[in-house]
Formats: structure tokens, sequence, C-alpha cells
């Protein structure tokens, strides 16, 4: 048996944030991860504004910024045919106004060497958290797959929407009128960064520039991946390549489905986020949808409000539980207001696009207007960029291994 402070169940931007951040506070900090390393594909990438502001915070930005990483500046769109501009963030006043395009392995590789410079982070690779240990009717640690018992004063659980903890806290599920299918086409290395999405009758397509390839997004209605696939591959090729001049190199790169992975879009959020010992955060408190590329960001706010109401007070030796539910209260108002943003698109936007069978003959009125009005690009990008009331480091540092 092994004791710790904080245990982290989850080694993904969430869990390796926070692990960084309670280290740093000088609370002994143990993070589990199941995978025996961070290569893993599909895979969020977008490093938002917000989240490149923190690292200026604790003096890392120039170092993440030295790791392979390409920059969003602006985002557009082709709709009905036509290219519009919609979200600036170059005016953001920030340190890093753009979107950084980093692989997510690059991204926790690089937080989890800033921890390691601090004696109370530990990183444990390949150790999967099975359950949860119950002393005296509060979580005391977790069990782990090799039958190893791991006590902690508190537990924080940020392992995905699947997470298994969070299934004795009550949700509220929102729902999502699509889901996705991700591959990669092949692209020529541009000077621009040239990510899209591209909108018609009947069609939802993402491009973002990788640089060599396209990672593709091919948006369809809720639970019709088998029907598309039944359809057959030189259909789903044809479909694909109908989306215009980028997507033509689908019929080398596309030869069998296991080059497409299906990702089946969930919306919810716990309406408690904690139980005595247990803290629940990122995505297992609130799963997003993929629109704006928000999450990874989102989760990343949520670890920095964690370590700034918990780290403190735990490194003086004060008791977690009375403070757990302050967690909650303070990120609850971004995860609605952000949900429900996304469900107002979906809602608005996406499921008639899905469902509709006319062609689409002229834009949207907002999307024009963002087009024509550069003053009028900021607003998507401060709400993409820098999200609903982020947060900043306030958590104290307790200096490095020397």
């Amino acid at each position: 048996m092994r004791e710790t402070d904080v245990l982290i169940v989850g080694g993904g931007p969430a869990g390796m944030m926070a692990g960084l951040l309670f280290a740093r506070a000088g609370v002994t900090t143990m993070v589990l991860e199941k995978h025996g390393d961070f290569l893993r594909d599909f895979r969020g990438d977008t490093v938002h504004p917000s989240t490149l502001r923190l690292f200026d915070e604790l003096g890392l930005l120039s170092a993440l910024l030295e790791r392979p990483h390409d920059k969003i500046a602006q985002l557009g769109a082709r709709v009905a045919g036509q290219a519009l501009r919609l979200a600036d963030f170059r005016r953001l006043d920030v340190p890093a106004p753009y979107i950084a395009l980093m692989p997510q392995w690059t991204f926790l590789d690089f937080v989890a060497g800033a921890a390691r410079r601090y004696p109370a982070f530990t990183l444990r690779q390949g150790c999967e958290a099975l359950a949860l240990i119950e002393d005296g009717g509060r979580v005391a640690g977790v069990l782990t797959a090799t039958g190893e018992e791991l006590r902690a004063r508190l537990v924080i659980a940020c392992d995905g929407r699947d997470s298994s903890f969070r299934a004795d806290l009550p949700a509220t599920d929102i729902g999502a009128p699509m889901d996705v299918f991700w591959f990669r086409l092949p692209k020529t290395p541009g000077r621009d960064n040239d990510t899209l999405g591209i909108a018609d009758s009947g069609r939802l397509f993402v491009l973002i520039d990788r640089g060599a390839y396209w990672q593709c997004a091919f948006v369809f209605a809720k639970g019709r991946a088998a029907q598309i696939k039944a359809e057959g591959l030189a259909a789903f090729r044809d479909r694909v390549r109908a989306v215009g001049p980028e997507t033509a190199g689908v019929d080398q790169a596309i030869t069998d489905w296991a080059q497409i992975k299906l990702l089946t879009v969930t919306v919810d959020r716990l309406r408690r986020w904690h139980r005595p010992g247990l803290l629940v955060i990122g995505d297992a408190a609130h799963a997003m949808s993929p629109i704006g590329g928000v999450g990874i960001n989102l989760a990343i706010q949520d670890a920095v409000a964690a370590a700034n109401i918990l780290a403190g007070p735990m490194a003086a030796g004060a008791h977690p539980d009375q403070l757990l539910d302050r967690v909650r209260q303070r990120r609850m108002p971004a995860v609605r207001l952000t949900q429900g943003a996304q469900r107002l698109i979906q809602d608005r936007i996406i499921a008639p696009l899905l469902r509709s069978t006319k062609p689409l003959k002229r834009q949207p009125l907002a999307a024009r207007l963002l087009d024509r009005f550069s003053l009028l690009r900021r607003i998507p990008a401060r709400l993409i960029g820098m999200g609903v009331r982020p947060e900043h480091i306030r958590s104290p540092d307790a200096g490095e291994r020397m």
C-alpha cells in the first residue's frame, strides 16, 4: 500500500495540468495513466489562447512553443461554395493570440517534463485504476489493475467521459444530433494554415491543416454510421471527393474502413462533481461537443481552478472535503454557457443542415456579417479562444528540485 496526498486518475490534459500545479504547490501528487505512453491518435490537438496564457503565467510559454506546432490566427469556412472569414484571433490581448496546433502527445510530454521538476510529483504510466477504495464513508484511494492499493487524501478523476468513477454522481444528458468520422488525407504544405469548415446542403466537413496532411472530420446525423458503412467504401469516398479540391486524394489515402475512426459525440454534465475524498473534473465531469474544439481547454481550466482552490490549503494540511464543491461552483457557469452555445449551434445550424436535401443557395446572414465586418470577427475569436470565465494561476509555488 502506498500513500500520497493527491491521486489523479487519467494522464490527459486535465490530469497532467492538475499534477503539475498540485506538485508545484508542494502537495505530494501521483498521476496514474493506464497507457504506457502518450502516443495515441485522434485526440484533440488545439491549444487555445486561454491555455497558452496559463503557460505564460507559469513562465513556460516560450519552452512550450519550442515544441513542433502550427498556428491558426484566423478561422474561415466555405459555405454554399463561397469562402467566408469568421474569426480573427490576432487582436486578442494575450501573449499568444492564436490557436496552437500541437500533437497531444507532444503537449502532454511537455507538461510531464515540467511537472517532474518538482519533488512532489510522480507519474505512473501503464497503471490502470480499476475501482475506488472507500474507508469510513469516504473515498480513500484506488485499486489498480495489478491489485495494488494506492491511498490518498484526495482522488481526482479526470479520465474522460467514459470514466467509471462518475457513475454514482447525477448527470444531465444534453444530447447531440451528430457523430463524426475522423481520418487523414494528404496535403501539400503551405505557408499559411488553411484550416476551414465546409458547409452545404446535407454536408458538414472540417479540414484541419496539419502541414503535410489534412485531419478531416466528416460530420453526419447521429446513428447513421452503420448505414454509411453499409453503402460501401466507394460511396463514402465519392461523398468525400465531392467536398472540394482539398479532398481529391481520398481514393489513394482511404482504402479500408480501419483508416476511419468513429467519434460518438456525447454532451452531458454532472450536477455534482464530488463525494467525500473524490473530485471529478474535465471530460469526466462534462462531456463537450467538438464544436469549437474547446473541450481540452475547458478541462485544463478545471484543473487550474481545482489547484487554485485546493492546493494551498492542502499544502498547509487542511482537509479537502469541505472545499470540493467550490470547484464545481467556480466552473459550472462556464460549462453551462459553453454547452448552451454548443446546443444552440447544434439545434439551429448543424441538425437542419444535415437533414436538408435542398441546395443551400445563400450563406446565413450571421456568416455574411462576420465576413464583411472585421470587428465582428473578434467576437467568435474571443468565445473560442478564451471561453467563458478563463482562469489564472493562483496556486502557490513551493519551488523546483535543485
